[in-house]
C-alpha cells in the first residue's frame, strides 16, 4: 500500500480551509497514493477548543455530519482513502478522534484514550477519552492506529506486528526537534511497532513546524523538512 502523509497547514476553527487542504491532497496525489493521512484534530484544528461545552460542541462534528459525508464523498471523486484526526462530539460527549474512511464509507473510528488532547482541570464530564484500542483492516492489510501522548501514555497497548499508523499535534521548535526530540519519537515507537508512520500538522497559532517522518527498529528512514507543505509517500508493501 502507497500511503501519504500530509503535512499542510491547517487553521483553527476554519473547518472549510482545512477540508480545501485535505481536497488539495488528494488532487495533487491521484494516482500516486491509496491512503493520505493528516494529523491529530486536522479537521478543525488542533487550538479550536476553549474548554466551554456551550461553545465548543458547535466546534465538533458528528460522523454524520456534513464535512464527513463530504470526505466520504472525496474518497470516491479521487479513489484515495483517507485517515485524519478530528474533534468528533457524539451526543453530548466529545473526543480527539482519527477517522478512517474508503470506498465512501467509514471504517474505521478510533478515540485518543489518553487525556492530553484536553486542558483537563477546566474541563467537565462532557470531554472524554475512548476505553478501546485495536487493528483495522484496509485494502487487505492490518493497520494500528494511535493518537499523539497515546503511545506515551500507553504504550503496551499499540503493540502491533503491523503497520503504525501515529496522527500527533507536536509544537517543539525545529531546533528542539533535530537535537533530539524526533530520535525520542522513534525510541518510544519502537515499544509499539517495527514500523510506524508519524504525521504532524503545520500551523501558525501557535506555531507547529509539521514534518512526517517514518519510524523502523528505532531510526528516522523517510521524512519530509519541517516548515514546508508537504506530502511524504512511503510504500508499505
Amino acid at each position: 500500500m502507497r500511503i501519504g502523509l500530509v503535512s499542510y497547514r491547517c487553521k483553527n476553527r476554519n473547518m472549510p480551509f482545512n477540508l480545501g487542504q485535505i481536497e488539495r491532497a488528494l488532487r495533487e496525489t491521484q494516482g500516486k497514493a491509496d491512503l493520505l493521512c493528516f494529523g491529530e484534530a486536522f479537521l478543525q484544528g488542533f487550538d479550536s477548543l476553549c474548554w466551554d461545552y456551550e461553545t465548543d460542541r458547535h466546534t465538533a462534528t458528528e460522523q454524520s455530519s456534513e464535512a464527513i459525508s463530504r470526505l466520504r464523498r472525496l474518497t470516491v471523486q479521487y479513489g484515495t482513502a483517507l485517515l485524519t484526526g478530528y474533534i468528533e462530539k457524539d451526543g453530548e460527549h466529545l473526543y480527539s478522534s482519527c477517522i478512517v474512511l474508503a470506498d465512501g464509507e467509514i471504517v474505521h473510528n478510533y478515540r485518543r484514550i489518553s487525556r492530553g488532547w484536553k486542558e483537563y482541570p477546566k474541563t467537565d464530564g462532557h470531554y472524554r477519552e475512548g476505553t478501546g484500542t485495536g487493528e483495522f483492516r484496509l485494502f487487505g492489510k492490518d493497520i494500528m492506529l494511535s493518537l499523539c501522548g497515546d503511545l506515551w501514555d500507553f504504550p503496551e497497548r499499540f503493540r502491533t506486528e503491523h503497520l503504525l499508523i501515529w496522527p500527533v499535534y507536536v509544537n517543539y521548535t525545529v531546533e528542539e526537534w533535530k537535537n533530539g526530540i524526533l530520535d525520542e519519537y522513534a525510541a518510544q515507537a519502537s515499544l509499539a511497532a517495527r514500523d510506524t508512520l508519524m504525521i504532524n500538522p503545520i500551523d501558525a497559532d501557535p506555531v507547529n513546524h509539521g514534518g512526517s517522518f517514518r519510524f523502523q527498529n528505532k531510526k528516522v528512514t523517510a521524512g519530509i523538512p519541517f516548515d514546508r507543505e508537504q506530502i511524504l509517500i512511503v510504500d508499505t508493501d
